[in-house]
């Protein structure tokens, strides 16, 4: 399913009815270069989830942990080259508790982790506009 978005709000409400369809343990891997709306998707992925606590993008802390009735673990993969790497991160502990885990980066991962459940692909198509492909949903 692809979508174009013209405007931050658009993308995180799109996130936000794409969390609908996740159940808990989802691996969402996350495509996309700088600056294409990875955090600002993870903003309404977190509001659809019930997440109570505020969205940051988990650059330098490698993971940030959203608490909220289905909870979200948003990682950086962006440093992470090794089993033990991804292993400290608590990554596959997060799957296994029932949160949803969004990785961006999740390429430098992709062979350490398997196949994600769905992936997002983000684009900017313009200053506001974005492509958003999702593939592993049917629907939103």
């Amino acid at each position: 399913m692809t979508v174009i978005t013209a405007s931050p709000a658009e993308t995180q409400a799109f996130a936000e009815a794409l969390a609908a369809k996740l159940p808990g343990g989802t691996y969402l891997a996350f495509r996309g270069g700088l600056g294409v709306g990875k955090t600002t998707f993870c903003h309404g992925l977190a509001r659809g989830l019930g997440c109570v606590d505020e969205v940051s993008s988990p650059t330098f802390s490698i993971v940030n942990y959203y608490r909220g009735p289905r909870p979200l673990a948003h990682f950086d993969m962006y440093r992470i080259s090794s089993r033990d790497d991804l292993e400290t991160t608590g990554f596959f502990d997060y799957l296994d508790a029932g949160a949803v885990v969004a990785a961006e980066w999740s390429e430098n991962v992709e062979a350490l982790t398997g196949a994600p459940d769905v992936t997002v692909t983000l684009e900017a198509l313009d200053e506001q506009r974005r492509r958003i492909t999702v593939e592993g949903v049917e629907s939103v």
